[in-house]
């Protein structure tokens, strides 16, 4: 049967001759829906805001009806329907930060480290020294800012610069006297403020005095060494190469994922580039700029740094992500803070002192 058997135009509201409109309600919705095309399904409207036709095109043009949909910026083009989503876009892959800028100081703070570090080796003492000192400021200020933490700043920054020229000028023991005082002198300096949170704060303070001042220190214990420049520019050399090797794999290759709760971005590939980069280095240098080293000695040399270099970056990642924070810092255009640059080498200055010390000696 079609719809002209009842006599009027399917939806005119008419259902019989002499029966006059067709009730509302459910109950004649078998009825209707038998003798009428099947009609789109539409959201329900709640009673007394039914509108005209006019008005619901105008709705359904302004926006997505729920909340999972997009509004449609192709008219002329069909949305997918809800089982057959259409497929994501490829998204290009980014560095995440301005490279120029990140270059360009880059560069820039090469030339003061590679000048200073060879024509005087007590000013490249000194740009230690800043650099610990910027790098506690930082630290700090984040402890403070994020979780209320006051460690103090006045004689973590004295007794940091402090330890990394004690390292230089009286070796290991001078860099450990000048740790323990500093720390001392932490929690002497918080008695000043009410007890509420003492703890935690000399404890936030001891952690800073070690992991920034106490590990740069070995730097300057390279520095001692009468090939001093050229063991600290492999330092560099290779922690700078691991991480660069860690991301141009990481970035082109990088499918697995080395510790997704941590940072994300890192992967098992980039962590094999590192390790790759950081060996052909460490040959190259071992053989060509450290007196009586040897390319093998320099092969286990870059798989140390590959490896010390990764954990210090994942380790600073793990502070960051409880402070909920991206960078330490904003100083330094397309790098983030001091310490965002310091992570990998910090934690890796002693691995490669020891190693120095175990092939070539400390003279």
């Amino acid at each position: 049967m079609n719809d002209s058997s009842w006599g009027a135009p399917a939806g005119s509201g008419y259902w019989g001759p002499d029966q006059g409109p067709a009730p509302a309600g459910p109950a004649y919705d078998g009825l209707q829906a038998a003798q009428t095309r099947p009609m789109p399904i539409v959201p329900d409207v709640p009673a007394g805001d039914h509108q005209d036709d006019h008005d619901r095109g105008a709705a359904q043009r302004s926006g997505p009806l729920f909340r999972d949909e997009t509004p449609n910026e192709h008219p002329q083009e069909p949305m997918s329907s809800p089982s057959q989503p259409a497929p994501a876009a490829p998204q290009k892959k980014s560095a995440g930060r301005d490279l120029g800028a990140a270059i360009g100081v880059g560069v820039g703070l090469g030339a003061v480290i590679v000048a200073s570090l060879f024509i005087w080796k007590a000013a490249f003492v000194g740009v230690i020294a800043v650099a610990v000192v910027v790098g506690l400021w930082e630290l700090t200020s984040r402890l403070q800012e994020r979780k209320g933490i006051k460690a103090p700043l006045v004689p973590l920054a004295v007794g940091g610069a402090a330890m990394v020229v004690a390292g230089y000028v009286r070796g290991v023991e001078g860099a450990w006297v000048a740790m323990a005082l500093t720390a001392l002198a932490v929690l002497v300096w918080r008695m000043t403020e009410p007890p509420e949170g003492y703890l935690k704060d000399v404890t936030a303070g001891v952690f800073s005095a070690f992991y920034v001042p106490f590990l740069a220190t070995f730097v300057a214990l390279m520095l001692t060494a009468d090939d001093g420049p050229e063991r600290v520019l492999t330092f560099l050399v290779l922690t700078v190469v691991s991480d660069t090797g860690a991301y141009a794999i990481g970035w082109r290759f990088g499918k697995h994922k080395l510790a997704p709760r941590i940072s994300p971005g890192k992967t098992r590939e980039g962590l094999l580039g590192a390790v790759a980069f950081a060996m052909a280095a460490g040959a190259l240098c071992m053989e060509f700029l450290i007196d009586g080293g040897s390319w093998w000695q320099g092969l286990l040399l870059g798989l140390a740094v590959a490896a010390s270099a990764t954990l210090g970056d994942l380790g600073e990642s793990m502070i960051k992500r409880d402070l909920g924070i991206k960078d330490m810092g904003t100083l330094l255009p397309g790098h983030g803070g001091i310490m965002d640059r310091l992570d990998s080498l910090l934690p890796t200055a002693p691995v490669v002192w020891l190693l120095f010390v175990l092939f070539v000696g400390t003279a």
